[in-house]
Parts: C-alpha cells; structure tokens; sequence
C-alpha cells in the first residue's frame, strides 16, 4: 500500500479516553488494510466517481441556491460574523483543504475553543467525539441548520472543486487522526464525502472506533452500487434525523 504524505499520526500504539473507555489503537482490526489492487485505485473510481461528483453537485447547487439565500439572511441577521465558516481537514493522500460550511457557531467561538482546549486539554475533541453534549459555541440558528444538516451545503462547493465527493468517509481535522489508529492509512485512501457509511449509519450515535471502521470498510469494498445505496439512503437519514447534533 502506498504511503500518504500525511505523517503526523505517530505510529507507536496511542491511546485517548472517549469518555469513561479508553480506545487503543491495538482495537483496529488489520483485516481492512488495503491490498496494492485497493478499489479506490480503479478507473471507475477517479473518473466516473468524479463524472458523477461534478454534475450531481452543480444540479443541487442551483436547486439549492434560493434555500441558501435564507439561510444566509438568517445567518447575518441574528448574530454578528461571517456568513460561511472555513476549517482545515485532511483529504485523499493526506492532502489538507479548507471545507466551507454555514457558521452555525458564535463569532468568537474560535477564541472560545482555544481558552477551552488550554483549561482542559481535550475539551474541543470531546465536543466533536461527543456531539450529545451541549456545545456552548453553536447559536440558536446553527442549532436548527446542524440539526437538519443545512450547514454543510456550501460543501457541494468543495465537491465541485474535487476536495470531496458526494460520498465518502467523513472528512476530520488533524487532531481526529489520533482516533484512526492503524486505520488512518486506509481513511486518506479515498476522498472524503459530504455523506458516507457513518452518516447514514447512525452519525453522532455512533462511537469512534465504530466511525473509523465503518469509513475503512467503504474503501475497502467501494464499487459504483455502495455509493449508489449510500446516497439513498442520505435522504431517509437527513429527513429522519437520524443521529443529527
């Protein structure tokens, strides 16, 4: 398998405390190490995938282009701030993009997240490990637009432009590599998705461990009909809420 250019995950055995259970990287199986003949190295993958990407996200940009107005007015009239919120992930081959969301977070809360993360150390990770847990940064409109998950439509944007796909494993921030174990090699495989395995699969009531095998059984089984059941399966899960924080 070849290396990523991401070498920021240590490869000594880690261990973080997700809650009151510690997650070792030893509890990544090896089964979904990746063969030289992986199913996100095929031609169907880099070519139709992305076909597919381009067109599907410029239709559902233009059908939610009047959605997005409100959205936006909402946005600027209820709390002070940028209307779109930028933050850095990592992509295919390790590669680091900035994903574009609505701001569903308070104008300072970035400041809020460093004082948190000094008192505490882990505070930010525990908020995205724990989405049940009340983050004081969102505000009353992000709370309505995450719950429905409205604030990741300027993604179809980062789509567009070939950072993500439609669907894929859920792009993370560098501090999430910790998480991945072994399994962070596998995730940088494939691009990342505005939706995937983990979305529709039960999102935030699911834990880490679970998260990251479920984005490494995507790429070790990908095919055209995985990514097919996934997108249908979205609109069932968005509509129903299913895991939504």
């Amino acid at each position: 398998m070849r290396r990523t250019q991401y070498q920021a995950v240590n490869e000594s055995a880690l261990v973080v405390q997700d809650g009151d259970a510690a997650v070792s990287e030893s509890m990544y199986s090896s089964e979904f190490l990746l063969s030289s003949e992986a199913p996100v190295d095929s031609w169907r993958y880099r070519y139709v995938k992305r076909a597919i990407d381009i067109t599907c996200s410029l239709l559902m940009i233009t059908g939610f282009a009047i959605p997005g107005l409100v959205i936006a007015a909402a946005i600027f009239l209820t709390s002070r701030g940028p209307i779109f919120y930028r933050e850095q992930r990592i992509g295919r081959n390790g590669r680091l993009f900035r994903i574009w969301k609505f701001r569903s977070m308070h104008r300072n809360a970035a400041q809020r997240a460093r004082i948190a993360d000094a008192q505490s150390g882990t505070r930010v990770l525990e908020w995205r490990m724990h989405k049940h847990l009340r983050d004081p940064r969102i505000t009353a409109v992000g709370a309505f637009l995450r719950l429905w998950s409205l604030d990741e439509l300027p993604q179809l944007f980062n789509v567009l432009l070939g950072d993500m796909s439609l669907i894929g494993p859920r792009p993370i921030v560098e501090a999430e590599t910790v998480l991945y174990g072994k399994l962070i090699s596998v995730y940088t495989t494939a691009t990342p998705g505005l939706s995937g395995l983990w979305q529709v699969s039960g999102r935030s009531h699911i834990n880490y461990e679970k998260r990251a095998k479920l984005d490494a059984e995507y790429v070790r089984t990908w095919s055209l009909g995985v990514d097919l059941m996934i997108l249908f399966r979205t609109v069932p899960a968005v509509l129903g809420r299913i895991g939504a924080r």
